[in-house]
């Protein structure tokens, strides 16, 4: 099976690009639920066309559905999924767990791609996303060749690879600065790209959160060897010259084994901040992978249009197609064409006259049938049966060439929809209403010293890097006594099982986990499973999947309102975080060093209003945290309303952490300078 390359469409002319250009499949977004919002993305209409065209010329259709949904939010999705049916689409790319499990139950023919926005990254979240229905996914970008290699080898479903496009400082999925500092979700397809503001670190330069576009188009063949199934091209937000390039550039390296060298300079002229990086793939990390759009790729840019906009001026003939022709005495004269998906129409016109001088012969007709130019057909086998001493006007062969191929077209783009059926849901909204008695206590600590003396709480976790000796004294003081499961663990799948391992042995038998990549290692080590923020709960559907998967509580979405949180409870044990410094970003590429060797890990950020973020580091990733913790101490009436409440504690002393607790208990603000984050707005 070849190397498929799934090019993006953000809109109409960018599809006709795409497909012009050589791609095998094109993913695009509805008006609403797509992980690009701002897009010009597709309505009914357009989407039933751009269906159409693709299908008549053999090129599958991807719909991304790949945005967090809130509870209020699953009908609309669902019927955006409902029309996919209907069109017979290739593939839906979801995000949100809640809606994968309602179009498992609604379309069970219906072909489901797990997104990069689920921040997979390890063979144990493929093993994960198999087990929750997913035929197909879409890897972390952060990933090397040999972890790449690693797992499409072993994956039991198909694999896709980003391999051109803008880079993100952040894991996709687990990016929250757009939100925090302005309300603009990346997880919802509103990213306002702060990372590509200036942030400076402390001897590096002033965008070290701005990463050049990504590129290993010259390792498709190295990467259809492993076994990966799809090459992706970002670009959903990008003109039809940039989708044309970065197709053509795919096609040269996938099928001639080299991109000429002009093709890629008029890559990185239509669209690159300061050319390529290929540093993940490569494992080449570091400040070399930082760029910013500068005036010469403007330039640049304005030079490559006019040569790009020729790559597909004209329909690519990429359809293999087979004729028989029948003319024949006393009979109307036939054309029949058929394609090797066994599509067939045929053609009939006027009966063929005896000859007066010349008749009619082959080659003639050999040379009518082969003028297939502007349709995506061409002829790769005929079979001519012609009467002796017949003639047959040449206009009436271009005839029925002409409508032969029409009736061609039209049924190829005719396809039967896959049967839908509304789903059940996962019972009403519960009241929101305040609870008896004050919510159970989730507690993260950084470290054992930060644990006042006499302190209790429902459940106590530490990071997994922690001592032997620390866990064995956490377990022996809290009977919930668990770890936090690295969000990243790039390369380290079996080190952190080994930790888990250990963990158990020490008397911690609770998991928080926040990527499903640590949700099947926990689940495989016997672990009590507690959903960290990281899996992005935010609708009942969510809830009830991860309960079905043994879950005994859940931390819901850094993204709703207290309010919405309000309205989830009911299912199995809900929280919301109401204290931390919290991560903005989860990094593989550190902003603030290039030797992790050298470095304490612990480095900072500066934006352009001088606020400092701290960042960090450990197991080879990088988290930045937010500049001042969220702190909801005195919203009791809001937290009463549901199950746990969830404190992050990173790097706070022991008085630190007695202050917060003491606000806490007596349900007043702080005096620290703090934030309330989303929990009164939500958003967009």
């Amino acid at each position: 099976m070849s190397l498929e390359i799934l090019a993006p469409a953000g809109g109409p002319e960018a599809v006709k690009a795409a497909v012009r250009a050589g791609a095998d499949a094109v993913y695009l977004g509805y008006s609403s639920f797509s992980a690009r919002a701002s897009a010009t993305n597709f309505d009914e209409q357009t989407l039933t066309e751009a269906v159409h065209y693709c299908h008549q010329r053999g090129v599958k259709v991807h719909l991304a559905l790949n945005t967090i949904v809130r509870d209020e939010e699953l009908d609309g999705a669902l019927e955006a999924a409902r029309l996919a049916c209907d069109l017979s689409i290739d593939a839906v790319i979801v995000q949100d767990m809640g809606l994968c499990r309602l179009l498992k139950q609604a379309a069970p023919g219906l072909s489901l791609h797990a997104s990069t926005q689920l921040s997979v990254h390890t063979l144990a979240g493929v093993q994960w996303m198999a087990k929750a229905g997913f035929d197909r996914v879409v890897l972390a970008r952060e990933l090397s060749r040999e972890e790449i290699a690693s797992i499409a080898r072993k994956s039991p479903i198909e694999v896709e690879v980003f391999v051109h496009g803008a880079l993100c400082a952040s894991v996709s999925g687990q990016c929250y600065m757009s939100a925090f500092l302005g309300g603009r979700s990346g997880n919802r397809g509103r990213c306002a790209q702060p990372c590509r503001l200036p942030f400076q670190a402390s001897d590096r330069c002033r965008n070290a959160l701005s990463l050049k576009d990504y590129s290993i188009i010259d390792h498709l063949r190295e990467l259809h060897a492993m076994g990966v199934a799809s090459a992706k091209i970002e670009g959903r937000m990008k003109r039809p010259e940039y989708v044309a390039a970065a197709v053509s550039a795919c096609r040269a390296s996938l099928d001639e084994g080299k991109v000429p060298p002009d093709l890629m300079e008029h890559l990185k002229g239509v669209f690159s901040r300061s050319g390529f990086t290929d540093g993940y793939y490569t494992g080449r990390r570091g400040r070399n992978m930082v760029g910013i759009r500068q005036k010469e790729d403007v330039t640049a840019a304005q030079r490559a249009l006019p040569v790009l906009q020729k790559l597909v001026a004209a329909e690519r003939p990429a359809v293999p197609l087979h004729f028989r022709l029948t003319v024949k005495e006393g009979h109307p004269s036939c054309l029949t064409a058929w394609d090797e998906e066994q599509y067939q129409a045929t053609a009939e016109g006027p009966q063929p006259q005896l000859a007066q001088s010349r008749a009619l012969d082959r080659q003639s007709c050999e040379k009518q049938l082969k003028k297939t130019g502007g349709t995506p057909f061409f002829v790769r086998e005929m079979d001519i049966r012609l009467g002796e001493g017949l003639n047959l006007p040449l206009s009436s062969l271009n005839a029925l060439r002409r409508q032969a191929l029409e009736r061609l077209l039209q049924l190829r783009g005719e396809r039967n929809p896959i049967p839908f059926v509304w789903p059940g849901r996962a019972g009403k909204p519960a009241p929101s209403e305040p609870k008896k008695g004050s919510p159970a206590l989730y507690v993260r600590f950084g470290s054992l010293d930060q644990i006042p003396e006499g302190f209790e709480a429902q459940m106590v976790f530490l990071p997994l890097t922690a001592s032997k000796g620390e866990l064995t004294a956490l377990s022996a003081r809290f009977p919930g006594a668990g770890v936090e499961v690295p969000r990243a663990m790039f390369g380290r799948e079996e080190a952190v099982r080994r930790r888990l391992q250990e963990a158990w042995r020490c008397g911690c038998c609770h998991a928080l986990v926040h990527t499903w990549d640590g949700v099947r290692l926990a689940c495989e080590e016997g672990f009590t499973l507690h959903g960290g923020f990281g899996l992005a709960t935010a609708n009942r559907e969510a809830l009830q999947e991860i309960k079905e998967a043994g879950f005994a509580s859940a931390a819901l979405w850094l993204e709703l309102s207290l309010q919405q949180a309000s309205r989830l409870t009911g299912i199995l044990p809900v929280g919301y975080y109401a204290y931390g410094r919290l991560p903005l970003m989860l990094m593989r590429n550190c902003p603030a060093a290039d030797n992790c060797k050298k470095c304490d890990g612990r480095q900072s950020l500066t934006d352009r209003k001088g606020t400092v973020f701290p960042v960090r580091c450990a197991g080879g990733a990088g988290e930045v945290l937010n500049s001042v913790p969220l702190c909801l101490a005195d919203r009791t009436d809001g937290l009463s309303r549901l199950d746990l409440m969830h404190l992050h504690f990173t790097e706070e002393t022991r008085e630190e952490v007695e202050h917060v607790l003491r606000l806490f208990r007596e349900g007043i603000p702080p005096s620290f300078s703090f934030t309330r984050g989303l929990s009164q707005k939500g958003v967009l």
